[in-house]
């Protein structure tokens, strides 16, 4: 059973409202790619570094990826949602006054280029200057939080909420509720013994395209996208990996991966 209404269920306002979350998440998809893959193949050339295109055989959800944290790779985690996180996931997902993107907030963080003459409504989606104020945050640890903002009543407005946000739900408790939505389970992660509950924890990046032992961004992104299921709307979680050089994007159509792979002449001919 699915965690959000289909189109059919909602009313005509909220149909409204997740006609505009798809359409600005089309573009945020593009962005994304933008700065994951090809921001970073840049980086690369303009180091005269050769870009280190993935193998085809790390695309598997066991494969051993080279463990590497490539530095001109482009990292970040962005959490998209259609509505507005209630307070009460504030225990997992760290989103509170200090980490608003208020212009005290963000003139105090050191890690952030800001001037003085900061102009507050760029954190807005539909301001003009937007991309640019999204490209100066992603390099920030933990997660950019994008949502509905709640003070917009007769219109729905989207922006970028709060910053340096942290996913604290253990990983044992996001692979039993998995496994309970998949019925592996019918009460607890260790019904079964130790040995299954640990592999059900293994199934749940499999689950994800992962490996076990995923990087920290990529673990928090799955984390992440299976605690939002708690919330009846439809939310996107986009991570960027330097180790994997892949951008991912799991929603509520599944998990996609975005990859630069290099092809052959006679390949891109087939492709053609």
């Amino acid at each position: 059973m699915a965690f959000w209404s289909i189109r059919e269920e909602l009313s005509l306002a909220n149909r409204l409202r997740r006609s505009y979350y798809e359409l600005l998440r089309d573009e945020l998809d593009q962005q994304m790619i933008q700065y994951g893959l090809i921001d970073s193949y840049n980086n690369f050339h303009f180091k005269k570094l050769a870009f280190p295109f993935v193998e085809k055989r790390e695309l598997k959800p066991r494969a051993r990826i080279p463990d590497v944290e490539y530095e001109c790779q482009n990292t970040f985690l962005v959490i998209f949602v259609e509505d507005t996180i209630p307070t009460s996931c504030k225990k997992y997902i760290r989103f509170f006054d200090e980490n608003k993107t208020t212009k005290i907030n963000l003139l105090q963080s050191k890690t952030l280029p800001l001037s003085d003459t900061f102009d507050r409504n760029q954190k807005y989606i539909e301001s003009a200057h937007f991309v640019d104020f999204l490209r100066i945050l992603l390099p920030v640890d933990y997660s950019l939080l994008i949502q509905r903002d709640p003070s917009s009543r007769n219109r729905d407005r989207y922006c970028v909420s709060h910053f340096h946000v942290r996913i604290d739900w253990p990983i044992s408790d996001a692979a039993e509720n998995m496994a309970l939505n998949l019925r592996y389970i019918s009460k607890d992660l260790y019904e079964k013994g130790d040995k299954y509950a640990e592999d059900i924890q293994k199934k749940f990046f499999e689950y994800h395209g992962l490996p076990v032992m995923a990087g920290g961004r990529r673990t928090a992104a799955i984390v992440a996208a299976q605690y939002l299921k708690r919330i009846p709307c439809i939310t996107t979680v986009y991570v960027g990996s330097s180790e994997s050089r892949s951008l991912i994007r799991i929603s509520e159509r599944g998990v996609s991966k975005y990859i630069l792979l290099k092809l052959t002449n006679a390949e891109m001919e087939s492709v053609a």
